[in-house]
């Protein structure tokens, strides 16, 4: 009778941890557009690889932007750029939003 308690709350423990995970990635998207070397992205959210030097990145959302030094939003951070701003740089390999 344990046994069988003890695995009916893990697994709703385990559902709920899933639906925790999964549900706030979607939710918390920044409203607006950010811009990185005149590549647009709507609504963004995750991490953007910057693909050439110099880079700009604008930031036309609703959320702060981190500018990473490594790539996969990795590394030291370069700069924060809030909504309304730009970044220019040349040591940008990646940025966050969420």
């Amino acid at each position: 009778m344990t046994r069988r308690r003890t695995a009916t709350v893990l697994g709703a423990l385990a559902t709920a941890a899933t639906l925790t995970l999964a549900v706030p990635n979607s939710a918390y998207a920044a409203q607006g557009t950010l811009i990185i070397n005149r590549v647009a992205y709507e609504n963004p959210s995750g991490c953007y690889p910057v693909t050439w030097f110099p880079s700009s990145i604008t930031n036309r959302t609703d959320a702060t932007a981190t500018v990473w030094t490594g790539f996969d939003c990795r590394g030291t951070i370069d700069a924060i750029v809030y909504p309304g701003r730009s970044h220019y740089t040349e040591m940008a390999h990646s940025v966050s939003i969420r």
